[in-house]
């Protein structure tokens, strides 16, 4: 497949590989600008043009941090619904020094850290996390119980940890104290999230993912159930 003649969001074949050299060669603001808009819309939506310029844009990450967010906000979007997979499967080399690269922005302990440790997420395929996961300060999750099915809020944040029942008229009532788990208990994808976390000294963040992780109480039923397995079963994107 011809990477240099896919349609952006525009329609057009030949602006993309135009403002790549543009940019690369004078990296002027104008120019970045619209590669944005060609690449990706505002209601999520990824052109075949995107996947195209993904491995250019990530060999001009460790110089820009532009390229960097691009890079990073079309991987977030690859759970959509696309219709480029081979694409996408063709950049896995680039995305794989994407990581790396990542890895050590978040080591620095930059002002974006967030949104790196979120664009890490995606590059490593855990798309419905890297959506998601906010800072913990104003987070809510609503979930189904799995055991009696009563729709269940989850609070992360400075006013609290709790599960509850919301009601709209008097706010969350009937309130649980979630049960975090431990830094031995995690596994998988949480424990990397919260060991990375810990590494780069993001205390508040390492905390909201052991809350997110652990364990929370039906105000309804009094049954406990892990929070992430829940969330992520009713949430996860289906790839296409």
């Amino acid at each position: 497949m011809n990477r240099t003649r896919l349609h952006d969001c525009h329609g057009d074949v030949d602006r993309v590989p135009a403002l790549l050299a543009r940019v690369e060669a004078e990296g002027d603001a104008e120019a970045w600008a619209e590669l944005g808009h060609r690449l990706v819309l505002e209601d999520d939506l990824v052109s075949p043009a995107a996947f195209g310029a993904l491995p250019g844009l990530i060999r001009l990450a460790p110089k820009t941090a532009r390229a960097l967010r691009l890079a990073g906000t079309i991987l977030r979007r690859a759970a959509g619904h696309h219709g480029c997979d081979e694409l996408l499967a063709g950049c896995a080399d680039a995305v794989a020094d994407f990581r790396d690269l990542l890895d050590r922005h978040l080591r620095s302990r930059p002002v974006d850290y967030l949104a790196t440790f979120v664009d890490l997420l995606a590059a490593k395929g855990e798309y419905h996390w890297s959506a998601v996961l906010g800072d913990f300060t104003d987070d809510f999750y609503h979930l189904p119980c799995p055991h009696c099915s009563v729709e269940v809020t989850i609070a992360i944040g400075d006013y609290g940890r709790y599960s509850a029942i919301r009601d709209w008229h008097v706010g969350d009532v009937d309130r649980r104290e979630l049960r975090p788990v431990s830094s031995e208990e995690l596994c998988g994808t949480g424990r990397w999230m919260h060991e990375t976390a810990v590494r780069d000294g993001q205390e508040a963040l390492a905390d909201g993912i052991a809350h997110l992780f652990g364990r929370a109480e039906c105000p309804h039923c009094a049954s406990v159930f892990a929070i992430a397995d829940e969330y992520a079963s009713a949430n996860r994107p289906v790839l296409r």
